[in-house]
């Protein structure tokens, strides 16, 4: 086996070539069976600059999640990003997040399930605070502006949608998701009436939106 120079490229070059590897083994042997011995075989990049980037397997599968948060936090600079409503930006928001795991939903889901084996509570632990974590960027690049007691509401009725939405993607085989924006558009439909039904306002909108925004809960 052949090392390539770390210096190609740079570290996050690197990473990404190995996180690549990684994802095509996967996709050929399963999760379960990734190796970081065979992942470094298939990048051509030696087992000590691998466990440099990823001191574990985890770490390769929080490399690819950290993608789609890369996605998500782009999201903004998407046309007409500004002149949609709060609603319509968190169902973009979650879409552009999972729309970046898409090429490789079915080794993400396997991905989970190493995670849910009883004995990685601490992958299990870890999750949690990605979790909290991507739903708190949701927020951001939406613009939600609420605080308080109302902001503690909608992180977690946000964090419920973003959970059973991402479950519900997960064995979506409709043409373009179609079965998943349903699911998730309904979420937020229920979501934005109950906010309704509270009478939850605003408390304070940035310029580029004059209507104003109120905040999901």
């Amino acid at each position: 086996m052949s090392s390539r120079s770390e210096s190609v490229g740079g570290p996050a070059a690197t990473a990404d070539r190995i996180l690549d590897a990684a994802l095509t083994l996967g996709e050929r042997v399963g999760w379960d069976a990734v190796h970081l011995h065979d992942v470094a075989h298939a990048s051509g990049i030696r087992l000590a600059d691998v466990g440099h980037h990823f001191p574990s397997k985890d770490a390769l599968a929080e490399r690819w999640f950290d993608r789609a948060d890369v996605a998500l936090r782009a999201a903004p600079q998407s046309p007409g990003w500004h002149a949609c409503s709060p609603r319509e930006r968190l169902h973009r928001a979650v879409f552009c997040w999972l729309d970046a795991l898409a090429a490789h939903r079915g080794l993400t889901a396997s991905m989970l399930r190493y995670k849910l084996q009883p004995d990685h509570l601490h992958l299990q632990a870890l999750g949690l605070i990605r979790i909290s974590r991507t739903v708190q960027w949701i927020r951001e690049v939406a613009g939600l502006p609420s605080v308080g007691w109302r902001r503690e509401m909608e992180e977690a009725v946000l964090t419920a949608i973003y959970v059973a939405t991402f479950t519900c993607w997960l064995t979506d085989d409709s043409p373009g998701g179609a079965r998943t924006h349903t699911f998730l558009d309904r979420q937020l439909a229920l979501a934005e009436a109950g906010a309704l039904r509270l009478g939850a306002r605003s408390v304070g909108a940035p310029p580029a939106e004059p209507q104003g925004l109120h905040p999901l809960l």
